[in-house]
């Protein structure tokens, strides 16, 4: 990831590093000095590189031998060669993160300053830092999408598609209702979005799917991921939570049935596994405590959401689980190359409780209306018991 972006004599110096210890410092887009990767990789670390100039008289004099046709030669060159000493200290930890800098030019402090990870949520890296990654299928597909969601008519004919879809299988009314359900689920994730400064794309509702929320920009924490992710089924709790309530003043059925369904939907999107919300929320916790704990909660959240979805007779949730692996070994491989600044022990816990908290809310809804004798409102707590 980029821990720092900063101007050294006109030109850019960006410091990347990652969890598995190494560093590396740019000047220019030039690679001037590294760090390996070490067991100890937090504390105190000083980057030191030499720069050979030309001074401003160099300058001139190579301009105007050079509009003369005389070059100069190598004697003449090194004299007017300025050299400078640079050094940039750093003082990192990770847990919490914390950033610290001082940048000395020939033994002179220039600037100093520190970072958090508020600084990172805000940032836009110049370069994503780690290992290029190979062209894959899933890679493709996503492009494929890029390129056909550009035109912005898709998202009516999108929208319209999704609207076809449920009224279909329900009554318009209800389809409507739906939608909207739909919609305010994925504004939680588009409202996290803007909170973090990210421009967004907009919504985009998938027939039998759901809906996409997108953004231009990439996350940077895993912060930000379980934030984004989570807020969109806290959004619909929320819903639920407002639609059982008007079932208590109106006593329609209509709404207790939406409030019933949407409840089912967004613990649907909870299941551990990726793509899913749910197994983004997982991801970002295990991978925060170490890539072999997160890669055995994602195993184990898979293994959970074939069970979970076989029991509700989700079959499409397959496609899903597939797309979910390649992600998986993905993130394995790149675990020591990630741009994502891991969660504390407190986000941790938080997000865990945050996770945890949601699902038994959205449970205890349907479990709610399972009690109410009407068949309809029993259904989606029967689907899940089932």
């Amino acid at each position: 990831m980029e821990l720092l972006h900063i101007d050294c004599l006109g030109h850019p110096l960006r410091l990347e590093a990652s969890l598995a210890g190494w560093q590396q410092l740019f000047w220019n887009g030039e690679l001037v000095s590294q760090r390996d990767a070490a067991a100890e990789h937090e504390g105190k670390f000083t980057h030191a590189f030499t720069l050979h100039l030309q001074n401003a008289v160099a300058k001139e004099e190579t301009q105007a031998l050079s509009t003369d046709k005389t070059e100069l030669s190598n004697a003449q060159m090194q004299a007017n060669e300025a050299i400078i000493q640079i050094q940039l200290e750093t003082d990192l930890h990770w847990q919490p993160f914390q950033f610290r800098y001082t940048l000395v030019i020939n033994g002179e402090q220039v600037c100093a300053g520190e970072r958090n990870s508020k600084d990172i949520e805000r940032q836009t890296p110049t370069v994503q830092s780690g290992v290029k990654e190979k062209p894959s299928l899933l890679g493709l597909g996503s492009l494929a999408f890029k390129l056909i969601k550009s035109a912005k008519f898709i998202k009516a004919l999108f929208a319209a598609a999704t609207l076809a879809a449920y009224s279909w299988l329900f009554s318009f009314q209800f389809a409507i209702a739906f939608v909207a359900c739909l919609v305010i689920h994925e504004y939680g994730h588009i409202r996290a979005m803007q909170y973090f400064g990210m421009k967004t794309k907009g919504i985009y509702l998938i027939p039998f799917m759901g809906g996409l929320a997108l953004s231009e920009d990439k996350i940077n924490t895993r912060w930000q991921d379980v934030t984004i992710s989570i807020m969109g089924p806290t959004f619909g709790l929320l819903l639920s939570i407002g639609l059982l309530i008007v079932y208590w003043i109106t006593g329609s059925l209509f709404f207790a049935a939406l409030a019933n369904f949407n409840a089912l939907i967004n613990l649907i999107n909870l299941l551990p596994i990726l793509p899913l919300d749910g197994g983004h929320v997982v991801k970002s916790i295990g991978f925060s405590v170490n890539g072999k704990f997160g890669l055995i909660a994602m195993i184990v959240g898979s293994v959970l959401g074939i069970v979970g979805s076989y029991s509700l007779g989700l079959s499409f949730l397959a496609l899903f689980m597939l797309i979910g692996t390649f992600e998986i070994v993905g993130e394995w491989k790149l675990r020591h190359f990630s741009h994502l600044l891991p969660l504390d022990r407190y986000g941790q816990i938080f997000s865990t409780v945050w996770y945890i908290l949601t699902i038994a809310s959205l449970v205890g809804i349907m479990w709610y209306f399972s009690h109410s004798g009407d068949p309809l409102l029993a259904a989606p707590m029967g689907i899940l018991r089932g």
